[in-house]
């Protein structure tokens, strides 16, 4: 009789034992299936930031050169103020984007790319004085445009 207890103790002790590890790593293997979800989630979001903060800029740049040029070769005050009004609007699409990149980014380097290309953008504003001065600045900020894709780029590609 005693072995008898004694084997369905141990039947019972195995068995809650082997529930434990069983539970225990299917703990384990759900949190490493949310880690992962996580990771890609933010790393779809920062590939979102990044391109949406690049067009917006894009987008911008493109406005400044149309009002720029618009200046320099003398239209009309109706077409400038148009234009005016098309760059204010893209110069607002540029801030979501770059809040979410402020967000979601904490590397400095990407940061800094993007803060240099959205001055260089922005500068475009201030280089209506030719159109040597205009097509300069807009290079400039094509430059840091590249610049920037490719810094967050490598930021992406390190943090994969």
């Amino acid at each position: 009789m005693l072995v008898t207890l004694v084997t369905a103790a141990l039947a019972i002790v195995g068995t809650l034992l082997g529930s434990i590890v069983s539970g225990r790593f299917q703990e384990r293997a759900a949190e490493r299936t949310v880690r992962v979800s996580h990771g890609e989630a933010i790393r779809r979001d920062r590939l979102e930031a990044v391109t949406a903060l690049a067009c917006a800029a894009s987008d911008h740049r493109t406005a400044m050169w149309v009002r720029g040029d618009a200046v320099l070769k003398g239209d009309g005050p109706e077409r400038i103020q148009t234009l005016r009004s098309a760059s204010h609007m893209t110069r607002s699409a540029v801030t979501r984007p770059m809040v979410a990149l402020r967000v979601l980014f904490a590397d400095q380097a990407v940061r800094a790319a993007a803060d240099e290309m959205i001055t260089l953008t922005y500068a475009l504003r201030d280089a209506y004085a030719t159109t040597e001065d205009l097509t300069a600045a807009r290079e400039a900020a094509k430059v840091a445009h590249d610049s920037f894709v490719d810094v967050a780029a490598g930021y992406l590609s390190r943090t994969a």
